[in-house]
Protein backbone atom coordinates (compact mmCIF):
# COMPACT_ATOMS: atom_id res chain seq x y z
CA UNK A 1 0.00 0.00 0.00
CA UNK A 2 1.48 3.54 -0.74
CA UNK A 3 2.47 5.88 2.11
CA UNK A 4 0.02 9.21 2.60
CA UNK A 5 1.99 12.52 2.08
CA UNK A 6 1.07 15.67 2.85
CA UNK A 7 3.05 18.35 1.22
CA UNK A 8 2.87 21.84 2.56
CA UNK A 9 4.28 24.37 0.61
CA UNK A 10 5.86 27.51 2.01
CA UNK A 11 8.00 29.17 -1.25
CA UNK A 12 11.74 29.54 -0.91
CA UNK A 13 13.83 29.12 -3.86
CA UNK A 14 12.73 25.81 -4.82
CA UNK A 15 9.36 27.88 -6.22
CA UNK A 16 11.10 30.94 -7.33
CA UNK A 17 11.34 32.39 -10.77
CA UNK A 18 12.71 35.78 -11.65
CA UNK A 19 10.74 38.94 -11.33
CA UNK A 20 10.60 42.12 -13.54
CA UNK A 21 13.98 43.52 -11.87
CA UNK A 22 15.83 39.88 -12.66
CA UNK A 23 15.74 38.42 -9.18
CA UNK A 24 14.33 35.87 -7.64
CA UNK A 25 11.37 35.43 -5.91
CA UNK A 26 8.95 32.82 -5.21
CA UNK A 27 6.30 31.99 -7.81
CA UNK A 28 5.58 28.48 -8.71
CA UNK A 29 2.45 26.28 -6.81
CA UNK A 30 3.77 22.82 -5.17
CA UNK A 31 1.21 21.31 -7.91
CA UNK A 32 3.63 23.14 -10.29
CA UNK A 33 6.55 21.93 -8.34
CA UNK A 34 5.16 18.31 -8.16
CA UNK A 35 4.32 18.29 -11.72
CA UNK A 36 8.56 17.95 -12.14
CA UNK A 37 8.31 14.30 -10.40
CA UNK A 38 6.67 12.29 -12.80
CA UNK A 39 7.18 9.18 -10.59
CA UNK A 40 6.58 9.96 -7.57
CA UNK A 41 3.06 9.13 -7.75
CA UNK A 42 4.35 5.74 -8.76
CA UNK A 43 5.56 5.23 -4.74
CA UNK A 44 3.44 7.50 -2.87
CA UNK A 45 -0.15 8.48 -2.28
CA UNK A 46 0.59 12.41 -2.72
CA UNK A 47 -1.57 15.58 -1.20
CA UNK A 48 -0.73 19.20 -2.02
CA UNK A 49 -1.47 22.40 -0.42
CA UNK A 50 -0.06 25.94 -1.12
CA UNK A 51 0.22 27.43 2.48
CA UNK A 52 2.28 30.38 2.00
CA UNK A 53 4.56 31.84 -0.67
CA UNK A 54 7.68 33.81 0.58
CA UNK A 55 10.85 33.81 0.74
CA UNK A 56 12.30 32.50 3.76
CA UNK A 57 14.21 35.92 5.15
CA UNK A 58 10.36 36.69 5.51
CA UNK A 59 9.26 33.86 7.75
CA UNK A 60 8.75 35.04 10.72
CA UNK A 61 6.98 33.94 14.42
CA UNK A 62 3.92 34.72 13.10
CA UNK A 63 4.64 32.55 10.20
CA UNK A 64 6.02 29.37 12.57
CA UNK A 65 2.25 29.54 14.29
CA UNK A 66 0.64 29.04 11.07
CA UNK A 67 2.65 26.02 9.56
CA UNK A 68 2.83 24.53 13.30
CA UNK A 69 -1.21 24.81 13.07
CA UNK A 70 -1.37 23.84 9.59
CA UNK A 71 0.66 20.45 10.20
CA UNK A 72 -1.10 19.77 13.28
CA UNK A 73 -4.71 20.22 12.39
CA UNK A 74 -4.36 18.44 8.95
CA UNK A 75 -1.93 15.08 10.23
CA UNK A 76 -4.43 12.89 10.64
CA UNK A 77 -4.90 10.81 7.46
CA UNK A 78 -1.20 10.63 6.38
CA UNK A 79 1.94 9.04 6.91
CA UNK A 80 3.91 11.67 7.10
CA UNK A 81 4.12 15.92 6.14
CA UNK A 82 6.84 17.33 3.94
CA UNK A 83 7.74 21.45 4.07
CA UNK A 84 9.16 22.75 1.08
CA UNK A 85 10.54 26.02 2.60
CA UNK A 86 13.80 28.28 1.78
CA UNK A 87 16.90 27.68 3.71
CA UNK A 88 17.95 30.83 4.97
CA UNK A 89 15.78 30.63 7.65
CA UNK A 90 15.08 26.77 7.21
CA UNK A 91 17.10 25.75 10.79
CA UNK A 92 14.73 28.43 12.90
CA UNK A 93 11.95 27.03 11.35
CA UNK A 94 12.77 23.66 11.81
CA UNK A 95 14.32 23.88 16.09
CA UNK A 96 10.55 26.14 16.53
CA UNK A 97 8.17 23.15 15.42
CA UNK A 98 10.17 20.87 17.22
CA UNK A 99 9.18 22.37 20.04
CA UNK A 100 5.68 23.49 19.24
CA UNK A 101 4.21 19.52 17.74
CA UNK A 102 5.24 18.11 20.86
CA UNK A 103 5.05 13.99 20.37
CA UNK A 104 4.32 14.48 16.42
CA UNK A 105 3.54 10.74 15.46
CA UNK A 106 4.57 11.36 12.08
CA UNK A 107 7.91 12.17 10.33
CA UNK A 108 7.70 16.12 9.52
CA UNK A 109 10.32 16.72 7.25
CA UNK A 110 11.25 20.34 6.04
CA UNK A 111 13.08 20.44 2.62
CA UNK A 112 14.08 22.84 0.01
CA UNK A 113 16.96 24.15 -2.81
CA UNK A 114 19.78 25.92 -3.60
CA UNK A 115 18.42 26.28 -7.30
CA UNK A 116 15.21 27.02 -8.33
CA UNK A 117 13.50 23.46 -9.84
CA UNK A 118 13.48 24.76 -13.08
CA UNK A 119 17.18 25.15 -13.58
CA UNK A 120 18.82 22.46 -15.44
CA UNK A 121 21.44 22.26 -12.73
CA UNK A 122 18.90 22.10 -9.88
CA UNK A 123 18.94 20.23 -6.20
CA UNK A 124 15.46 20.65 -5.80
CA UNK A 125 14.53 16.75 -7.30
CA UNK A 126 16.85 14.96 -4.96
CA UNK A 127 15.80 16.99 -1.90
CA UNK A 128 12.34 16.26 -2.56
CA UNK A 129 12.57 12.87 -3.02
CA UNK A 130 14.46 12.36 -0.28
CA UNK A 131 12.23 14.26 1.84
CA UNK A 132 9.49 11.83 0.57
CA UNK A 133 11.27 8.49 1.91
CA UNK A 134 11.70 10.01 5.03
CA UNK A 135 8.30 11.00 5.42
CA UNK A 136 7.90 7.44 4.38
CA UNK A 137 9.78 5.97 6.74
CA UNK A 138 7.42 6.39 10.15
CA UNK A 139 10.20 7.98 12.08
CA UNK A 140 7.96 10.61 14.25
CA UNK A 141 9.73 13.78 14.89
CA UNK A 142 10.91 17.09 12.60
CA UNK A 143 13.56 16.63 9.83
CA UNK A 144 15.42 18.12 7.42
CA UNK A 145 16.41 16.68 3.98
CA UNK A 146 18.76 18.08 2.05
CA UNK A 147 21.97 16.80 -0.14
CA UNK A 148 21.22 13.48 0.95
CA UNK A 149 20.84 13.92 4.35
CA UNK A 150 18.45 13.33 7.17
CA UNK A 151 19.62 15.97 10.05
CA UNK A 152 16.86 16.13 13.28
CA UNK A 153 15.13 19.87 12.73
CA UNK A 154 16.99 21.24 16.11
CA UNK A 155 20.46 20.24 15.62
CA UNK A 156 20.52 21.34 11.51
CA UNK A 157 22.13 24.77 10.71
CA UNK A 158 23.09 26.37 7.30
CA UNK A 159 26.28 26.53 7.30
CA UNK A 160 27.23 27.22 3.37
CA UNK A 161 25.61 30.04 1.03
CA UNK A 162 26.00 28.55 -2.25
CA UNK A 163 27.01 25.01 -2.00
CA UNK A 164 24.62 22.05 -2.39
CA UNK A 165 25.49 20.83 0.77
CA UNK A 166 24.48 23.73 2.81
CA UNK A 167 23.43 21.77 6.23
CA UNK A 168 25.50 20.30 8.72
CA UNK A 169 24.18 18.19 11.75
CA UNK A 170 25.65 19.73 14.74
CA UNK A 171 26.50 17.78 17.54
CA UNK A 172 24.56 14.88 16.86
CA UNK A 173 25.32 12.37 13.75
CA UNK A 174 23.16 12.30 10.88
CA UNK A 175 19.98 10.69 11.57
CA UNK A 176 20.00 9.11 7.96
CA UNK A 177 22.22 8.97 5.09
CA UNK A 178 21.12 7.75 1.10
CA UNK A 179 23.92 5.24 -0.48
CA UNK A 180 23.30 2.47 -3.10
CA UNK A 181 20.90 0.77 -0.55
CA UNK A 182 18.66 3.05 -0.39
CA UNK A 183 17.70 5.37 3.14
CA UNK A 184 19.65 4.04 5.57
CA UNK A 185 18.42 5.51 9.19
CA UNK A 186 19.88 5.97 12.51
CA UNK A 187 16.53 5.25 14.63
CA UNK A 188 18.38 4.80 17.96
CA UNK A 189 19.22 8.69 17.92
CA UNK A 190 15.51 10.33 17.57
CA UNK A 191 14.01 10.54 20.81
CA UNK A 192 10.46 8.14 20.90
CA UNK A 193 7.29 10.46 21.60
CA UNK A 194 6.13 10.17 25.10
CA UNK A 195 2.26 10.93 25.20
CA UNK A 196 -0.54 12.21 23.18
CA UNK A 197 0.42 15.02 20.09
CA UNK A 198 0.07 17.96 21.34
CA UNK A 199 0.14 21.96 19.59
CA UNK A 200 2.44 23.94 22.04
CA UNK A 201 1.94 26.99 19.77
CA UNK A 202 1.88 30.05 22.12
CA UNK A 203 5.35 31.74 21.84
CA UNK A 204 7.37 35.18 22.81
CA UNK A 205 9.14 37.29 19.90
CA UNK A 206 10.63 39.71 22.69
CA UNK A 207 14.15 37.79 22.29
CA UNK A 208 17.13 39.13 21.52
CA UNK A 209 20.33 37.38 20.27
CA UNK A 210 24.37 39.28 21.07
CA UNK A 211 26.96 37.83 19.88
CA UNK A 212 29.82 39.03 22.10
CA UNK A 213 32.72 40.59 21.14
CA UNK A 214 35.37 42.55 22.70
CA UNK A 215 34.73 45.97 24.18
CA UNK A 216 31.06 45.36 23.94
CA UNK A 217 29.34 48.24 25.91
CA UNK A 218 26.99 46.53 28.46
CA UNK A 219 25.06 48.78 29.13
CA UNK A 220 23.40 47.56 25.43
CA UNK A 221 21.13 45.29 28.27
CA UNK A 222 19.77 48.76 29.23
CA UNK A 223 18.30 49.43 26.41
CA UNK A 224 17.27 46.11 25.63
CA UNK A 225 15.35 46.13 29.01
CA UNK A 226 13.95 49.85 28.08
CA UNK A 227 12.31 47.64 25.04
CA UNK A 228 10.63 45.14 27.51
CA UNK A 229 12.78 42.23 25.84
CA UNK A 230 11.97 39.02 28.43
CA UNK A 231 15.21 36.99 27.01
CA UNK A 232 18.64 37.81 26.10
CA UNK A 233 20.54 34.98 24.15
CA UNK A 234 24.46 35.67 24.31
CA UNK A 235 26.86 33.66 22.04
CA UNK A 236 29.90 34.08 24.39
CA UNK A 237 33.37 33.05 23.61
CA UNK A 238 34.92 29.18 23.61
CA UNK A 239 34.00 27.16 26.04
CA UNK A 240 32.08 29.85 28.22
CA UNK A 241 33.62 33.25 28.03
CA UNK A 242 32.44 36.72 29.28
CA UNK A 243 34.70 39.54 29.85
CA UNK A 244 33.88 41.36 33.55
CA UNK A 245 37.23 43.58 33.46
CA UNK A 246 37.09 47.35 32.19
CA UNK A 247 33.31 46.65 31.31
CA UNK A 248 31.42 44.12 33.18
CA UNK A 249 29.39 42.34 30.92
CA UNK A 250 28.58 39.73 34.39
CA UNK A 251 27.24 41.89 36.53
CA UNK A 252 24.82 43.75 33.78
CA UNK A 253 23.88 39.46 33.15
CA UNK A 254 22.91 39.74 37.46
CA UNK A 255 21.00 43.12 36.91
CA UNK A 256 19.08 41.65 33.95
CA UNK A 257 18.47 38.40 35.98
CA UNK A 258 16.88 40.33 39.14
CA UNK A 259 14.46 42.28 36.90
CA UNK A 260 13.34 38.76 35.68
CA UNK A 261 14.91 38.69 32.07
CA UNK A 262 15.98 34.99 31.01
CA UNK A 263 19.45 35.44 30.02
CA UNK A 264 21.20 32.08 28.07
CA UNK A 265 24.43 31.55 26.92
CA UNK A 266 25.69 29.37 24.04
CA UNK A 267 29.25 29.32 22.31
CA UNK A 268 30.25 30.93 18.64
CA UNK A 269 32.09 27.86 18.19
CA UNK A 270 30.26 25.69 16.07
CA UNK A 271 30.60 22.68 17.46
CA UNK A 272 31.22 20.92 20.99
CA UNK A 273 29.68 21.81 24.22
CA UNK A 274 29.77 24.79 25.95
CA UNK A 275 30.45 24.95 29.62
CA UNK A 276 30.50 27.70 31.31
CA UNK A 277 32.13 26.41 35.48
CA UNK A 278 35.01 25.52 33.34
CA UNK A 279 36.62 29.16 33.60
CA UNK A 280 35.98 31.52 36.45
CA UNK A 281 34.36 34.27 34.37
CA UNK A 282 31.76 31.81 32.90
CA UNK A 283 31.12 30.53 36.60
CA UNK A 284 30.68 34.04 38.10
CA UNK A 285 27.72 34.39 35.46
CA UNK A 286 26.72 30.84 36.06
CA UNK A 287 26.69 32.46 39.92
CA UNK A 288 24.67 35.44 38.71
CA UNK A 289 21.24 33.74 37.09
CA UNK A 290 22.83 32.48 33.75
CA UNK A 291 21.34 29.54 31.91
CA UNK A 292 23.75 26.99 29.85
CA UNK A 293 22.56 26.28 26.25
CA UNK A 294 25.67 23.33 26.45
CA UNK A 295 25.68 21.82 23.17
CA UNK A 296 22.38 23.50 20.97
CA UNK A 297 22.65 25.37 17.94
CA UNK A 298 22.41 29.12 18.29
CA UNK A 299 18.74 28.42 16.06
CA UNK A 300 17.40 25.66 18.50
CA UNK A 301 18.85 28.13 21.42
CA UNK A 302 16.69 31.53 19.99
CA UNK A 303 13.12 29.33 19.20
CA UNK A 304 13.54 27.45 22.73
CA UNK A 305 13.75 30.78 24.57
CA UNK A 306 10.94 32.10 22.10
CA UNK A 307 9.03 28.83 22.56
CA UNK A 308 9.63 29.09 26.18
CA UNK A 309 8.23 32.60 27.43
CA UNK A 310 5.11 31.72 25.13
CA UNK A 311 4.79 28.82 27.59
CA UNK A 312 5.70 31.10 31.12
CA UNK A 313 6.52 34.02 32.04
CA UNK A 314 8.28 32.39 35.60
CA UNK A 315 12.03 32.80 35.34
CA UNK A 316 12.18 29.48 37.12
CA UNK A 317 9.92 27.86 34.76
CA UNK A 318 11.77 29.39 31.88
CA UNK A 319 15.14 27.94 33.37
CA UNK A 320 13.46 24.32 33.88
CA UNK A 321 12.39 24.19 30.28
CA UNK A 322 16.17 25.14 29.04
CA UNK A 323 17.02 22.65 31.34
CA UNK A 324 14.95 19.66 30.13
CA UNK A 325 15.92 17.68 26.39
CA UNK A 326 12.86 17.81 24.85
CA UNK A 327 13.19 16.43 21.40
CA UNK A 328 17.07 15.89 21.06
CA UNK A 329 18.40 19.40 20.91
CA UNK A 330 20.31 19.38 24.11
CA UNK A 331 23.12 16.97 25.94
CA UNK A 332 22.84 17.56 29.51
Amino acid sequence: MKKKILVLATGGTISSGFSPNNSLEPQMSIDSIMANLTDVGDNYEITTRDILMMDSSNIQPEEWQFIAREVFNRRKGFDGVVITHGTDTMAYTASMLTYMLKNIPVPVVLTGSQLPITHPLTDAYGNLRLALAMAASGLPGVFVAFHNKIILGCRAVKTRTMNFHAFESVNMPYIGSVDSSGLILNRELVPAPEGEPELLDRLSDDVFLIKLTPGLNPRIFDMLYDLEYQGIIIEAFGAGGLHCIHRDLVGQISSMVKKGVSVVACSQCLYERSDFSVYETGRLALDKGLIQAFDMTTEAAVTKLMWALGQSDDPAEIRRIFNTNIAGEISL
